[in-house]
C-alpha cells in the first residue's frame, strides 16, 4: 500500500509546516517559563501572558483577514513567519542584555498569535488551492498527523534542552523554526493568483466580520463552529487543573506528569492516519456525529484521577481517547470546512473559526479557574466532564452538503 503522492509543491508546504510546528513542540510553554524563571513574574503576571497575549492577537488578527483574503497567499505566509521569528529573535537579544521585561513577553505573545492566525488563514486557502478537492482529506491528515507527533516529541525534548543549554533554548529553536519555514515556503515554485471579489464580495468597512456571517449562516458550519468552540474550551480548560491536582494534590514528579500527555500524543498518528478510511466507509456526517461525541465522552474520567501508578494510567487512557478521536476528526473537519466555503471567503472564515476557538478557550480556562478557586481542582474538571457530554447535541443533525463527491477510495491513507 503506497502513500499518496501530492506532488512536489505540497511536499515543500508539508516539511515548511514539519519545521515550524516541530519548532513550537520544543518551545512549548516557554513563555510562560521566562516569566517565572526570568522575570520573576508573579501568579497574576503569568495567568495574563497566557490569556491576554492571545486574546489581544486575536483582535489584532481581525483588521488582517481582509488584508489576507485579496492577497496572494504564499507571500502572507512568508511574511508572518518571517514576523514571528523577529519578534521571537528580540527575547534572546534582551536575556543577553540583561533587559528582558514582563511587558515585552506580553508584546510578544500577543504578535505571535495574530501572525500565527493570520498564517493559518493564508495557508488554508493555499491548500485549497494547491490540493485538487479529493485529496484535501489527505493533506489535512498528514498536517494533522505531524502536528500531534511535534506535539509527543517536542515538550520532552524542549525541557531537556533548557535543563542542559538555559532558559531561552528553546525559545530560540522555535524562532529558527519559522525562519526556516519561510524559505521552504519561497522554495515552493508556480504561479498564484489572489481570488477577486465578485459580485457583493467586496472588502467594505464590514469585511473582517464576513467570516462569522459566512458561518452562521451555513447551517453545517454553524452547528460545527458551535460545538468545536464548546468542546476546545472545555478541554483545555482541564490543563491547568489538571496540573494543580498532579503536582500539587497527588504528589505527581514533573517527569511522570509531562509524561502523562507526551505519550497519549502517539494517537494523534493512529486518529488521523484513519480518518480517509473512515470517512470513506461510513460518510462524513457520520463521522461527525460519532466520532464528535466520542471525542466528548471521555474528558469525566480526569475526575476519577487517583495517586500513584493507576492514577498515571487513568490519565494516559483518557487523554489517549479523546486524542485519538480529536486527530480523526479534525482533518475531516477542516476539509468541510474548505469544501464548503467560497474561494474569496476562506481566510476571513478560518480567521473567525480561529478567533472562536481562541476566545473559547480563554473563557473556559478563565471560568475554570474561578471554580476551583471557590470549590477544588476535582471539583472544577468533574464540571468540564459534565459539560462536555452535553456539546455532541450541537453536531449537525443531518447531512448539508449540497452537492456530494464521491467518497475517497479506502486504498490510500
Amino acid at each position: 500500500m503506497g502513500r499518496r503522492p501530492l506532488g512536489r509543491r505540497f511536499g515543500w508546504l508539508w516539511a515548511s509546516y514539519a519545521v515550524s510546528a516541530y519548532g513550537s513542540g520544543l518551545g512549548f510553554g516557554a513563555l510562560p517559563l521566562l516569566a517565572v524563571l526570568v522575570v520573576h513574574a508573579s501568579p497574576a503576571e503569568v495567568s495574563a501572558l497566557s490569556a491576554v497575549g492571545p486574546a489581544v492577537g486575536a483582535l489584532i488578527a481581525v483588521p488582517l483577514a481582509p488584508w489576507v483574503e485579496y492577497r496572494p497567499k504564499r507571500p502572507v505566509m512568508i511574511a508572518m513567519d518571517l514576523t514571528r521569528f523577529a519578534v521571537m529573535a528580540t527575547i534572546p537579544v534582551a536575556y543577553a542584555l540583561g533587559l528582558l521585561g514582563f511587558v515585552q513577553l506580553l508584546v510578544v505573545s500577543a504578535v505571535v498569535a495574530a501572525a500565527k492566525i493570520a498564517f493559518g488563514a493564508a495557508s488554508g486557502a493555499y491548500l485549497k488551492s494547491l490540493v485538487p478537492p479529493d485529496d484535501l482529506l489527505v493533506a489535512n491528515a498528514r498536517l494533522e498527523s505531524t502536528n500531534w507527533s511535534s506535539i509527543a516529541v517536542g515538550p520532552p525534548l524542549g525541557g531537556a534542552a533548557i535543563g542542559l543549554f538555559g532558559p531561552v533554548t528553546t525559545v530560540v529553536a522555535d524562532a529558527l523554526s519559522y525562519l526556516l519555514s519561510a524559505l521552504g515556503i519561497t522554495a515552493i515554485r508556480g504561479g498564484e493568483e489572489a481570488p477577486r471579489p465578485t459580485g457583493k464580495a467586496t472588502v467594505r468597512a464590514g469585511g473582517p466580520l464576513d467570516g462569522w456571517r459566512h458561518i452562521m449562516g451555513h447551517p453545517g458550519l454553524r452547528a460545527l463552529y458551535l460545538n468545536n468552540m464548546l468542546v476546545a474550551g472545555l478541554i483545555m480548560a482541564t490543563e491547568p487543573l489538571l496540573a494543580v491536582l498532579l503536582l500539587r494534590q497527588l504528589g505527581f514528579p514533573p517527569w511522570q506528569y509531562a509524561l502523562a500527555f507526551a505519550a497519549p500524543c502517539v494517537g494523534g498518528l493512529i486518529g488521523s492516519r484513519l480518518a480517509r478510511r473512515v470517512v470513506a466507509r461510513h460518510g462524513r456526517h457520520r463521522v461527525f456525529r460519532t466520532v464528535g461525541t466520542l471525542r466528548a465522552v471521555w474528558l469525566i474520567g480526569l475526575a476519577f484521577v487517583r495517586p500513584g501508578t493507576v492514577g498515571l494510567v487513568t490519565v494516559m487512557a483518557v487523554e489517549l481517547a479523546i486524542i485519538v478521536n480529536m486527530s480523526l476528526y479534525t482533518p475531516v473537519l477542516a476539509t468541510y470546512r474548505l469544501d464548503h466555503t467560497p474561494d474569496h471567503l476562506i481566510a476571513r472564515t478560518l480567521t473567525a473559526w480561529s478567533i472562536g476557538q481562541q476566545a473559547a478557550i480563554a473563557v473556559c480556562t478563565a471560568l475554570g479557574g474561578l471554580l476551583a478557586d471557590a470549590t477544588s481542582p476535582r471539583t472544577a474538571l468533574t464540571a468540564a466532564g459534565l459539560l462536555i457530554l452535553a456539546t455532541p447535541l450541537l453536531l449537525p443533525r443531518r447531512d448539508h452538503t449540497s452537492q456530494r463527491r464521491p467518497e475517497p477510495s479506502p486504498n490510500h491513507p
